[in-house]
């Protein structure tokens, strides 16, 4: 289980484009972003996360969006469906549907906006694991949800029966040594957060679903490699020059510079998103496609 999940994970963007005055998915655009990553052997992808502008898709969006690149990657690649809300009965319902479609596992998100208590979080998480027999990957991310999972109580849910990982996108990394030291080794540990990654995997991590793999993915795969290789200076010598670049992808939220940046390298058709994300400020145009000039991208 653990080595199934491990490596670098793509959250996936999702294209847009306009068909008769309205937004549509691209699915053109989207098979060249999968081939893209394929080619550069990314080890797997998140469908329908924050990444992907999850709260804009229609149900039967998420259903082809998945089919369609589980057709094209085939029944063995690992696919991870984000089905995570702030209702129990609503990420139930679209955790069943991740269950039906033949995911590999369920991303599922700290419940966002209530402020639920620890205890809540334990109910929620259990009972939307108890509806499943799909294995759950926790989604800690405090920057969006505002509520925070606590050590002891990823923990206790660590000892679910198929509440198997998290993706912990915190960014604090002495949280994160403090977790790691609690939970027991085949609980799959992925970052959430590219910045920290390195240190991150070099910690006893086991991987990330990145933002930045979306372009940078040879770089991504090659970093992680070099760190599980004991080459953690390397790894960051190199990480530092796309520093700029990596940063500048949060200028904005994301996924819009990230979006913009695809569509300048042509990787997708265009850089829209869905309100109420919008097309990247023209002021930060001009340094994006510098830096992206500067560390060969375009």
């Amino acid at each position: 289980m653990t080595k199934k999940f491990s490596g670098v994970f793509s959250a996936l963007v999702t294209p847009f484009h306009q068909v008769n005055g309205k937004s549509e998915v691209d699915y053109s655009s989207l098979q060249k972003l999968v081939q893209y990553q394929l080619d550069q052997k990314i080890n797997g992808f998140v469908v329908n996360g924050t990444t992907g502008e999850s709260p804009t898709l229609t149900k039967s969006e998420v259903r082809k969006i998945f089919s369609v690149i589980r057709a094209q990657v085939g029944l063995n690649f690992p696919l991870i469906l984000g089905t995570g809300s702030n209702s129990t009965d609503k990420t139930i319902e679209d955790t069943k549907i991740a269950e039906e479609l033949g995911a590999d596992a369920a991303l599922v998100v700290v419940p966002y906006y209530n402020k639920p208590p620890q205890r809540g979080l334990v109910q929620h998480f259990k009972t939307v694991a108890r509806s499943v027999d799909l294995p759950i990957i926790l989604y800690n991310v405090p920057g969006r949800t505002i509520a925070n999972m606590s050590i002891e109580t990823i923990v206790e849910l660590s000892e679910f029966k198929n509440i198997v990982g998290i993706k912990e996108a915190s960014g604090d990394l002495k949280f994160d040594v403090e977790l790691k030291s609690k939970l027991k080794n085949d609980f799959i540990f992925l970052s959430g957060d590219d910045g920290t990654y390195l240190d991150f995997l070099n910690l006893g991590g086991h991987g990330i679903i990145s933002v930045m793999s979306n372009l940078l993915t040879a770089q991504t795969v090659n970093w992680t490699t070099l760190v599980r290789s004991g080459k953690l200076s390397e790894a960051q010598n190199d990480f530092n020059k796309y520093k700029k670049l990596i940063d500048s992808m949060y200028v904005e939220a994301n996924p819009i510079p990230l979006k913009w940046m695809l569509h300048k390298k042509n990787l997708i058709t265009s850089a829209e998103a869905r309100l109420p994300l919008c097309e990247l400020d023209q002021k930060c145009h001009s340094e994006i496609l510098n830096l992206m000039k500067q560390t060969g991208q375009i």
